[in-house]
């Protein structure tokens, strides 16, 4: 580790890196209604609303269709393997994993096939990476789980879609019999739960049900279909449990179609209803399926995110209050695989940290985000591409296993939480529609402070502004004289590489972070500066 000691004193910053005076500086700003200088509250140890966040809070939804081309087939993928290490070398636990998606209902089981057999529609500018239309796999498939990290917990999606009984047992006989075998146990990797069917509240506009699906409809065919999986395979007997819901938030509300919604149908009074463990809800910032855009500062803005994510705290609530786990089980930036110049850039990690931690705010257990090979949302591509992410052109060469942007997002997540397995985060107040900050704690102590400034300075943007930031303590308390500082360099929010964390890189062949780590070492009384599109860790 290579520390950067900075000089004391009390400064802010406008625009470029100039030192005055900060009670003359913090008039300036005011004056000219720039609103440089915050004052930041940080309570010592964790107030009432201080939630837990989990070891594997940030977690990763993955497509069906090509789940070999992640995980492997006879030997592990050593990239993605690294990656999801990385976030354990952090928390001490590797990220869940769901595998699912729009696939997750076009996907049937025959012995005869050894992993996976796939048929896709034609790819387009819009679409460079379509989920496959049909997928047929065999007990290999299923059985590719032990090459993920020991210890990782896995979710896993039955077809619910076609109605296939038959098919559906077939596969989730086989998915047990995967993690009964030798080598998944001996990682100690488990099988936490059973998703029977993705986004049913679609079915009505994609044909797979009837146009007058509702809720009760869903809620009655889930719960027989439940049954006969669940009793076939002695479910209830084993530590698998189900997820239930799942639903894409995009129908009209008239069809009902909630948690809420669900639960008030009585599903828990069911037999398999008595083994729900989680809710899930998927969601995502904006679509890009119509060939839409959206812009970067849009994606990123403060406000947006909470409007956006606070619309689920009724249904958070209805669940909770039922003793279950209330979880985005399938999110990102935009839907359809994300949109170009917005969903692949550096601003997505400003934007996928504060989303997440502030979903974490609002009771939500876990939040996992959506990948699929090629997507251009997404955190990791674990293979070669032979098309170009944003407009499906053929790439002279093909690009290789990478991570993106918004791994970076990953990465800082986990380091904040840390492998205590007793964390607790609260979002603290700032007065400002840029900056976000949240503090951490270990047992009850304070261990770090998160700030994000989501204010995109993008490659067309001259001066870089920032803005400076005092911490104050609550009450008599005195925060810790010394604090660590590390930060997220974003060369620009609209760039596609080049970030760097505390001086280290994850853009890497091997995804293995590579470079020096540097930090600050400074006084806390001098507060903090920080530009825009960056994030700083105040480590105490």
């Amino acid at each position: 580790m290579r520390p950067l000691v900075l000089a004391d004193g009390p400064f802010c910053q406008v625009g470029m890196r100039t030192s005055l005076n900060f009670g003359i500086l913090c008039a300036f700003a005011l004056a000219t209604r720039n609103g440089l200088c915050l004052n930041v509250t940080v309570p010592t140890s964790p107030p009432a609303s201080a939630r837990q966040i989990l070891p594997s809070y940030v977690s990763f939804s993955i497509e069906q269709d090509r789940w070999t081309d992640w995980v492997g087939t006879t030997s592990p993928n050593p990239f993605f393997y690294n990656v999801l290490d990385n976030l354990k070398q952090f928390t001490g636990q590797p990220p869940q994993i769901r595998i699912g998606g729009d696939s997750e209902d076009h996907t049937d089981f025959n012995s005869d096939v050894q992993f996976s057999q796939a048929s896709y529609p034609p790819a387009n500018a819009d679409v460079p990476y379509p989920e496959a239309a049909e997928v047929v796999v065999g007990d290999d498939y299923y059985q590719t789980v032990q090459f993920l990290p020991p210890g990782t917990h896995v979710i896993w999606g039955l077809n619910f879609g076609k109605a296939n009984l038959t098919a559906a047992y077939l596969s989730a006989q086989s998915i047990l019999k995967a993690f009964a075998s030798p080598a998944v146990k001996s990682a100690g990797i488990m099988l936490d739960g059973i998703e029977i069917g993705n986004e049913a509240d679609l079915y009505a506009y994609n044909g797979l049900r009837q146009s007058t699906y509702t809720v009760m409809d869903y809620v009655n065919e889930w719960t027989a279909f439940a049954r006969n999986i669940t009793e076939s395979i002695s479910l209830a007997s084993s530590r698998t449990r189900l997820w239930a819901a799942a639903f894409a938030n995009t129908t009209p509300s008239t069809l009902g179609f909630s948690p809420q919604a669900v639960l008030n149908e009585r599903v828990l009074a069911s037999v398999p209803g008595s083994l729900i463990s989680t809710i899930s809800q998927h969601h995502y910032g904006g679509s890009f399926c119509t060939g839409s855009s959206g812009l970067l500062q849009d994606l990123m803005e403060k406000t947006s995110i909470r409007s956006n994510l606070s619309q689920f705290v009724p249904d958070i609530v209805a669940t909770n209050n039922k003793g279950l786990d209330y979880v985005l089980g399938e999110t990102n930036s935009y839907s359809c695989h994300g949109a170009p110049g917005v969903s692949n850039t550096a601003g997505a990690a400003i934007w996928a940290l504060d989303y997440l931690l502030y979903a974490s705010q609002l009771g939500i257990s876990r939040i996992f985000f959506h990948q699929g090979i090629g997507f251009k949302y997404n955190l990791v591509q674990p293979v070669a591409l032979t098309r170009s992410i944003l407009n499906g052109s053929t790439l002279v060469t093909p690009l290789q296993p990478h991570v993106q942007a918004q791994y970076y997002a990953a990465v800082i997540a986990a380091e904040a939480i840390g492998p205590s397995g007793n964390t607790t985060v609260v979002e603290l107040f700032v007065d400002d529609d840029r900056i976000a900050g949240y503090a951490f704690y270990e047992t009850s102590i304070l261990a770090k402070v998160m700030l994000i400034n989501s204010q995109a300075y993008l490659s067309t943007d001259a001066a870089r502004p920032a803005v400076h930031i005092d911490l104050n303590s609550m009450g008599n308390a005195i925060l810790p004289v010394l604090i660590t500082v590390k930060r997220l360099f974003v060369p620009h929010a609209d760039d596609t590489s080049g970030l760097v964390w505390g001086g280290q890189t994850y853009e890497t062949a091997d995804g293995k972070v590579s470079g020096v780590l540097e930090v600050e070492v400074r006084n806390a009384t001098n507060g903090i500066d920080i530009q825009a599109s960056e994030v700083v860790l105040l480590s105490f």
